[in-house]
């Protein structure tokens, strides 16, 4: 049988919606399962990387900034590392299912975790009705005489069930899933780099493939220094969801391993996967020609000369959005788990299954998913820039959450004395306020230029009526900060006289 956590009080305060029977019976059935191994995190870490920002928002950025986008991609990969190191210096500290949305209630206050949740909820949600609705787009490239609706009820109902079995078979399919796109990006860099030295003429480039097409078109910076900070909308979209993996430790077998291995990977997908990637697929072709004949990823399958490229690239896109959705209900189920037990949420969402599995989380962002399909069949394809920039806003946001927390935790042990971290954020302070500064400076950009403004509103709506919802609904327990068991080891102490 596997461990059960019990990482927050087994009897939950009634949130709102929710009655103290309600809570009760919440109780009964109210542990998750620790059932995710290293393997399961490890790739899900690998897996949380490759996704919709690569495969397709990379053009866009690429289009934005030219080949400045690999020094925009480091940046920003640098400024994610830093979210995670806090994160994981939380997560092995605490490790609750509620993961950054209790830490920002126990550390920033409870009106603070109730906005973090329930922003991480709206980003999994807006992410997954643009993913599901990406998966039947896909199928339809291979059935297009069936009815697109009809592949969307089916992986949803399908990722719904197995997300209900259990947290272990979750961890399998993620395993699978994002093991699928690792070897398909590593055979896309190691097919293009014998692209450039053996000389091959890429199919579909009207230039000699090399590392000179990085400076031959316009330069470094075609688009001047504008254009590289107007990537970081599309940039930090992309990496949107790593954040998923601070979720886990709550169902970590070990957390104390695994949450470290996981996050001291993020440097090293950040370049394999986004900067070596994208420097070998604009060594190919010049940057402005990439995006507009397609997907740029199958430019490097046609350019080796594999007329089954279009499949090959569909096959690994569809897993790729498998992965996604499969991500973010599970990533969203657990925090509206922890926020359920804070009295954040009906109390309805703490209820677990025998599995160990919160079940009416899994149910509701199935609902959400279904009024995703009404909703996208009346909206333009070319709505994806907009997402992208609302989804990048609530990412931001969530992550800057994470860094106040983390820095609130920091200066909470030096004032009392706690024991220090077992995996403490490297370069504390400075990092962690320059990476502060830094988000900020992505949200002032979502705002300076047009095409993403509109995301600005959106957010300040969105906090707006999450501040008014926490006034008006959230009573009692709701209104304390969480309380969460400080998991550090205590260093043994040595006896007087030796």
């Amino acid at each position: 049988m596997q461990q059960a956590t019990t990482d927050i009080k087994p009897t939950p305060a009634p949130g709102p919606g929710g009655t103290a029977g309600s809570a009760a019976s919440a109780a009964v059935e109210s542990v998750l399962n620790r059932g995710l191994n290293v393997r399961h995190i490890r790739f899900m870490a690998l897996g949380s990387a490759i996704g919709t920002g690569l495969f397709y928002g990379s053009a866009s950025a690429i289009q934005k900034a030219g080949p400045a986008v690999l020094l925009a991609y480091m940046i920003g990969g640098a400024a994610v590392f830093m979210v995670m190191r806090a994160l994981g210096e939380m997560a092995v500290r605490h490790p609750v299912s509620g993961s950054f949305g209790q830490y920002a209630s126990r550390y920033l206050g409870p009106l603070a975790g109730f906005v973090t949740g329930w922003t991480y909820v709206f980003e999994m949600a807006i992410v997954a009705i643009a993913d599901v609705t990406a998966f039947s787009i896909y199928m339809g490239f291979w059935f297009p005489e069936v009815e697109r609706w009809i592949w969307v009820l089916a992986i949803i109902f399908f990722l719904a069930a197995l997300n209900l079995l259990s947290v272990k078979v979750f961890g399998e399919l993620e395993f699978w899933f994002s093991l699928i796109k690792v070897v398909a990006i590593i055979a896309m860099i190691a097919g293009g780099a014998a692209i450039i030295v053996f000389g091959f003429q890429a199919g579909g480039a009207t230039v000699a493939p090399g590392l000179g097409n990085l400076v031959d078109h316009g330069g470094l910076f075609p688009n001047g220094f504008a254009g590289l900070l107007a990537s970081f909308a599309v940039v930090m979209f992309a990496f949107g969801g790593i954040e998923t993996l601070g979720i886990t430790a709550g169902e970590a077998a070990d957390p104390k391993k695994v949450i470290p291995k996981a996050v001291n990977t993020v440097p090293v997908r950040v370049l394999l996967f986004y900067v070596l990637t994208l420097g070998v697929l604009m060594s190919l072709f010049p940057w402005n020609e990439i995006g507009t004949n397609g997907s740029p990823f199958v430019q490097i399958f046609s350019g080796l000369g594999i007329p089954a490229a279009p499949h090959i690239l569909n096959a690994v896109v569809i897993t790729a959005a498998l992965s996604a959705i499969n991500s973010d209900i599970f990533g969203a189920g657990r925090i509206l788990f922890g926020l359920s037990r804070q009295g954040h949420a009906p109390a309805s969402f703490g209820k677990v299954s025998r599995h160990g599995v919160p079940w009416m989380t899994v149910v509701m962002m199935a609902g959400i998913l279904l009024v995703g399909v009404v909703l996208n069949a009346v909206i333009p394809e070319n709505v994806f820039l907009l997402i992208a920039s609302i989804a990048t806003f609530a990412t931001v946001w969530v992550w800057v959450m994470i860094l106040a927390s983390h820095v609130a935790m920091k200066r909470e042990i030096a004032r009392k004395g706690l024991p220090a971290s077992e995996f403490p954020s490297p370069w504390w302070p400075a990092a962690s306020v320059a990476t502060i500064v830094f988000m900020a400076l992505v949200i002032v950009i979502l705002g300076a230029f047009e095409d993403t403004r509109v995301a600005l509103y959106v957010g300040a709506a969105w906090l707006g009526l999450l501040v008014i919802g926490y006034r008006l609904w959230v009573r009692g327990h709701g209104r304390a900060r969480a309380e969460l068991v400080d998991e550090t080891a205590q260093l043994p102490q040595v006896p007087a006289g030796r």
